[in-house]
């Protein structure tokens, strides 16, 4: 059931429109911004070499890469990585366990290890190492999304949903319906915008006191290992015992109190992850 489950959602994720990625493009993007505002000198140096022009020089636009070229031929491999299935029983009970959840073919916690590993590899090529940072900085994006670190139902795909009146998924109300929405009216539909705020949350706001607990497990040793993987998305499969699956048939997710309780866990998860991006890569450049 597992092998079967991972290969069609393989292959949704293959199938669907960018708009429909982990987080959308407003979501990876924002991680990115935010990662961007904590890195230190020496990453700053690196990443920016890496990137170039093409990416504007910042983790920002980088961080979409990984799904424009996932249905890609080239890039075909990369389907599973962009998720774990884990195989619990949500709302009642949530785990991620690597043994049981990440396949043959791999999964989110097994790619991270992997291109930071491929990152720090000498004999490879500036493109395999430019490769090798998009696909870090857009997986360490898709594993805080608590759907991406699911099974059931293909991580929501196949859970019908209403968002501001118009037919959806769960999967992508979370993606991009309500992220969109507060974005267009909070944040000018900005993600820039919307990375300042989180990165001053962080800094001197909410989410001080909580930032060094994000990154506590982030240590030279932790680089070569899945141990910081697997936290991060048991942290994010958490919550589809708490927020995710509570709702009722019908409801409309973008307009209800579902909406007004999924925004602030969706505002953590992004400056969590945006923060541990930067710590992890300053881990690998600093």
């Amino acid at each position: 059931m597992k092998g079967a489950l991972q290969l069609v959602f393989a292959a949704v994720l293959v199938a669907a429109p960018s708009g429909v990625a982990a987080w959308g493009a407003l979501g990876h993007e924002t991680t990115g911004y935010v990662a961007m505002q904590f890195i230190g000198s020496k990453t700053l140096s690196a990443v920016q070499s890496s990137l170039g022009s093409t990416f504007n020089f910042s983790l920002g636009p980088a961080a979409t890469w990984a799904d424009t070229v996932r249905s890609e031929t080239a890039f075909k491999f990369s389907a599973p990585f962009h998720f774990i299935d884990a195989e619990d029983n949500p709302p009642t009970s949530c785990s991620v366990d690597i043994s049981r959840d990440c396949g043959s073919a791999g999964c989110v916690i097994s790619a991270i290890q992997n291109y930071t590993e491929r990152v720090q590899e000498t004999k490879l090529s500036a493109t395999q190492h430019q490769q090798a940072l998009l696909f870090i900085t857009h997986f360490i994006g898709d594993i805080g999304q608590p759907l991406h670190d699911e099974a059931l139902e293909l991580g929501g795909n196949d859970i019908d949903a209403i968002c501001d009146g118009s037919s959806t998924n769960l999967h992508a109300a979370w993606d991009t319906g309500m992220l969109e929405k507060n974005l267009d009216a909070n944040f000018s539909g900005d993600p820039q915008v919307y990375a300042a705020s989180l990165a001053t949350r962080i800094t001197s706001g909410d989410f001080k006191s909580l930032a060094a607990g994000w990154v506590s497990c982030i240590e030279p040793s932790a680089l070569n290992s899945t141990a910081c993987p697997l936290i991060w998305a048991q942290e994010a499969n958490a919550f589809d015992c708490t927020n995710v699956f509570d709702f009722k048939t019908g409801q409309d997710l973008c307009d209800s109190a579902y909406y007004t309780a999924a925004i602030p866990v969706i505002d953590l998860q992004l400056a969590k992850q945006g923060y541990r991006l930067a710590k992890w890569l300053d881990a690998i450049f600093e």
